[in-house]
């Protein structure tokens, strides 16, 4: 059996919590027809001094209840500040988001892109 990437979705824009101390949803991401891989990034170059934002991850491993399996704080500026999240293999009935929240400063933009590639069989 080969494995074939059957679909892929590109998602980017640029996520901007409506104020500080708000978890803002930067890509959600339901179950799929099949397995899939989910990878992107995130720009945090709009931070200047004084601000901080945390960026999280979580995956619903059971499909309904999202668990965190990383938050990050970051204080700008970032000295390097392209974000990127590894590939992860998920089954087709399992979620995935990533959410960015700002703690301190004035609220910036965060622009981001990330891919969706559904597997297939032939």
């Amino acid at each position: 059996m080969s494995v074939v990437i059957a679909s892929k979705t590109r998602y980017t824009g640029t996520a901007k919590p409506p104020d500080l101390n708000i978890e803002t949803k930067v890509v959600e991401i339901g179950a799929q027809g099949d397995d899939y891989l989910v990878e992107g990034y995130v720009d945090l170059s709009q931070l200047e001094s004084g601000d901080k934002a945390t960026l999280c991850e979580y995956i619903a491993v059971d499909g309904s209840n999202y668990r965190r399996f990383i938050c990050v704080d970051y204080s700008g500026p970032v000295s390097e500040p392209v974000i990127r999240f590894h590939t992860k293999t998920l089954l087709n009935h399992m979620r995935y988001r990533v959410t960015v929240t700002q703690t301190d400063g004035t609220v910036r933009s965060f622009p981001y892109g990330f891919i969706l590639e559904v597997m297939g069989t032939l």
